[in-house]
């Protein structure tokens, strides 16, 4: 794979595209996927290179009708002025015509002011708007081919350091015949860590959740193979009771019920899901109001009974013996799941996150902005602490984790493979 180390950015423009989607309703979630990206940034004006930086924020394209809306709350401003701050340089946001529901047609010249600005030093970098917020980026022919044209058009040298950007998406993919093609330094070190979740020290254990059963079905059963033990959270495990104890949990679908019987089927025979026993029944998805919901057990499961809505594990389940021996021996542990129906229910992610690192000689890999996230704001402290501890690790992309897993390599991923051989500055 080409590296950014090995290429000459003395004086080029370079095309970098990153995974900085961490804007919610128009402010910065998180900021630890862009902190993750300084140093490439950074290595690249050291080098004397010059920035324009991209990255996709929200799903500004609407699945069923392929409109494109450029909400305000999408837009790529607050990550803009976080870099300004974080590296004193001016960032320049240029703007295009768009149509109404139909979003940016594509790059035109008014852009190359802001290029000669760059070049001689004006401005310290520029930030293309929201990638999808252009109609080539998941857009078809020649919409597409045009959009890589105009990207590639901008620069003389493309770093690729969005990990978590896994779908083959102009910026991400198309881009790479056009322009030398490097990996930026997060890449690099994300796809290094990969390789302890695809070649484990054992026993493995892996922690899943998921509010929808069908989304995770092929990385779920990819992750069931690999692994000594399993465990389950969110409507993954809710649909997971449902098909082994015959008993109907409100909100699960007949279809992820059906879809589970498979999986407790495959575990009957290899008996490697851990069960969580103590779930947390709530009469209303509303919030925890006092007297709504209660602390069941799926020792007391019988076919045919119908329960409202499990929002939560109880923390009593990680005092259970076999849950217990399943954390506490495992040498190799992953982690891309919210056990609790957020922001009400946090008590199960809460557990799940101490008794985890209570096994102090297993490398703890966690994955998933929603994962990380939680795990920030419920146990702080915690958080804290294992930062520099080298028996953690912490993806920035969750999804992306998953389907090198389904895959079986990161070089499967068509970012990645579109990247070998690229390298030729």
């Amino acid at each position: 794979m080409p590296l950014i180390q090995n290429a000459d950015l003395n004086n080029r423009i370079v095309l970098v595209r990153f995974d900085h989607n961490v804007v919610k309703n128009g402010e910065i979630r998180d900021p630890y996927r862009i902190d993750r990206t300084i140093r490439t940034l950074f290595y690249i004006v050291e080098r004397g290179g010059r920035p324009i930086m991209m990255t996709h924020v929200g799903r500004p394209r609407s699945k069923e009708t392929g409109k494109i809306l450029l909400r305000p709350e999408e837009a790529v401003e607050p990550i803009a002025r976080y870099i300004e701050q974080k590296l004193h340089m001016k960032i320049h946001i240029p703007s295009f015509p768009f149509e109404p529901e139909k979003g940016i047609a594509g790059i035109d010249t008014s852009i190359n002011l802001a290029i000669r600005k760059l070049r001689e030093r004006k401005i310290g970098g520029i930030y293309l708007p929201n990638t999808r917020w252009f109609q080539g980026e998941e857009g078809q022919g020649k919409i597409r081919a045009n959009f890589a044209l105009q990207l590639a058009g901008l620069a003389d040298i493309y770093i690729n350091d969005a990990f978590g950007s896994w779908q083959a998406h102009v910026s991400t993919y198309d881009i790479t015949r056009h322009l030398p093609s490097f990996a930026g330094f997060l890449m690099q070190q994300e796809i290094m860590n990969l390789s302890r979740a695809l070649n484990p020290e054992r026993p493995f254990l892996a922690v899943v959740a998921g509010a929808k059963y069908d989304t995770k079905i092929r990385p779920l059963y990819a992750i069931y193979e690999k692994v000594d033990r399993l465990i389950l959270g969110g409507v993954i495990y809710n649909a997971f009771l449902c098909a082994k104890y015959d008993v109907r949990i409100k909100g699960v679908s007949d279809n992820d019920v059906k879809l589970a019987k498979e999986l407790v089927a495959k575990d009957r025979l290899d008996n490697k899901i851990v069960e969580l026993p103590y779930i947390v029944e709530s009469d209303r998805l509303e919030g925890r109001i006092e007297g709504g919901y209660r602390t069941i057990s799926t020792r007391d499961f019988s076919p045919g009974k119908a329960y409202n809505y499990i929002l939560d594990i109880d923390p009593k389940s990680f005092e259970d013996e076999q849950v217990k021996n399943a954390i506490g021996t495992a040498k190799t542990i992953f982690v891309n799941a919210v056990m609790g129906y957020t922001p009400h229910f946090t008590a199960g992610s809460q557990a799940l996150d101490h008794t985890i690192d209570r096994n102090s000689t297993a490398m703890k890999m966690y994955g998933g902005g929603d994962t990380l996230q939680e795990f920030k704001s419920l146990c702080p402290g915690l958080y804290l602490s294992v930062m520099d501890n080298a028996n953690y690790y912490f993806f920035t992309g969750g999804g992306t984790v998953l389907t090198a897993i389904e895959q079986g390599s990161p070089y499967g991923l068509k970012p990645v493979q579109a990247l070998m051989g690229k390298g030729s500055a």
